[in-house]
């Protein structure tokens, strides 16, 4: 019987009345055991049916949780799997999302590359669009440089053209001033040799021996020397009777002509020009006794090289008298040059000692001594003067590079006899001839050349600063024989 069949009999009585009847008859019972009974049974069967109601029910309540377990434990794994779908999802997602922002930095890093490429290739190409335009603008400033080199080389040329044209021109207007100022300084000597040769000539109206004997007095009073005097005399004898010469004038052309010739003869053995060393320290010493012009010399020629560029400098070795250091001193002061100076009655090497130390300090290109011409006492003159030249060469061994004697002009055969004696005392190189301008005697030249063979290197024509100049043997020939060559 179910639950609620016997529920519903208990409700109705149903089930009393049953009971009652299935009692044997043989039974008897009381109401209320009956009662007791019934309700006993009822309650048994109420228990058994609430027993089997809650089991149902539990069954039922259980049903319910394992489903609802089961339901929970589906949403639970369903839970689990959508977590895990979507886990899986976020990191396919995530794979899609990193594969997209790689993709992405690749191809970022990919364009960063392709940028960059292009960059450094335009970069190259800038260097080398560059490169090629600092080539063309190098092309072209060197063609600039190369123009105006070649403008400047051109100019440069020019210039050189120009200044050549110019120290040429300056150098013909120099020889034609130096010419011409032996012209006029020899104007005495000029006349004096015309005057004696007007008066020879017009003394004799034929060639013979009288003419040759006056002829040799009249060369000999014209200062040309005894030597020279004869040598030509004796060749004119020989040159008048093969050229046949019987008219006065024939003769004095042969006369001039061997004079010339004599000239001649020494200008080709001998140098006239001044050693100055190019690279070094040139020392030149002074000779002659007091009073030739010799301190007034060497201040005219420091005035000279000063102008040229050269750094000079004086000695003032004549420290016997102190009239000639005050007046070298006058003369540096005068030409700009400055004089190495002691006291006087001092040793005179020491101060030229001092001179060379100085020079040597101050690099300086020319150093002119000047010395005493104690000429009356040759033997102290002569170890003054060897002393002084040691000491020159222990300090510059090729020094020194020359040795002047400086003559007046105006004494004649005196300045001979001192040209004679200074070479017996030193190593004379050349002759500073002052005063050829004021004297008639300037024919001592050629005496002096031809007997001791001292070349001039120096002529003063003047009492100025710039009228000492380098003597030139065709100017002085010139100068001297111009009357009688016009006359010829």
């Amino acid at each position: 019987m179910g639950f609620f069949n016997k529920l519903k009999k208990v409700f109705t009585g149903e089930e009393e009345k049953e009971d009652i009847k299935n009692l044997p008859e043989n039974v008897e019972t009381s109401e209320e055991d009956i009662t007791e009974t019934v309700e006993k049974a009822e309650e048994v069967e109420l228990e058994e049916d609430i027993t089997e109601t809650v089991e149902k029910a539990e069954e039922v309540e259980l049903e319910e949780d394992i489903t609802e377990t089961v339901e929970k434990a589906e949403e639970v794994e369903l839970e689990e799997d959508i977590t895990e779908t979507v886990e899986k999802a976020e990191e396919v997602e995530l794979e899609e999302e990193v594969t997209e922002t790689v993709e992405k930095a690749e191809e970022v890093e990919l364009e960063e590359g392709i940028t960059k490429a292009v960059e450094k290739a335009e970069e190259v190409e800038l260097e080398e669009d560059i490169t090629e335009t600092v080539e063309k603008a190098e092309e072209v400033e060197l063609e600039e440089d190369i123009t105006e080199t070649v403008e400047k080389a051109e100019e440069v040329e020019l210039e050189e053209e120009v200044t050549e044209t110019v120290e040429k021109t300056e150098e013909v207007e120099l020889e034609e001033d130096s010419a011409e100022k032996m012209t006029k300084g020899l104007k005495k000597t000029r006349r004096s040799f015309s005057q004696v040769f007007n008066e020879l000539m017009a003394n004799f109206r034929r060639v013979d021996e009288d003419f040759f004997e006056e002829l040799e007095e009249t060369l000999i009073t014209a200062d040309v020397g005894f030597e020279t005097a004869m040598k030509i005399t004796d060749e004119l004898r020989q040159e008048v009777k093969l050229q046949n010469a019987k008219k006065s004038s024939d003769v004095q052309r042969v006369i001039v002509e061997k004079l010339v010739a004599s000239y001649e003869e020494q200008e080709e053995i001998e140098n006239n020009e001044l050693n100055i060393k190019k690279n070094d320290l040139t020392v030149i010493l002074f000779v002659g006794v007091n009073g030739v012009g010799k301190t007034t010399s060497i201040g005219k020629l420091a005035n000279q090289y000063r102008l040229e560029g050269k750094k000079v400098l004086m000695a003032a070795a004549d420290t016997f008298r102190a009239g000639a250091i005050d007046q070298l001193v006058v003369w540096g002061e005068r030409a700009q040059v400055e004089v190495v100076r002691g006291n006087a009655g001092g040793d005179p090497a020491a101060v030229v000692f001092d001179a060379i130390e100085k020079a040597k300090e101050q690099e300086a290109d020319i150093l002119f001594v000047d010395t005493a011409g104690r000429l009356q006492n040759k033997v102290n003159l002569m170890k003054e003067l060897e002393k002084i030249k040691r000491v020159i060469q222990r300090e510059i061994p090729d020094a020194p590079h020359e040795v002047l004697l400086v003559l007046d002009a105006t004494t004649g055969q005196n300045a001979m006899v001192q040209a004679k004696q200074f070479k017996e005392v030193t190593d004379v190189t050349g002759l500073v001839l002052t005063k050829l301008d004021g004297t008639a005697k300037g024919g001592i030249v050629l005496a002096i050349r031809n007997e001791l063979h001292i070349p001039v290197k120096l002529v003063g024509l003047g009492e100025g600063i710039n009228d000492l100049q380098a003597f030139k043997p065709q100017e002085y020939v010139t100068g001297l024989f111009s009357n009688l060559l016009d006359d010829m």
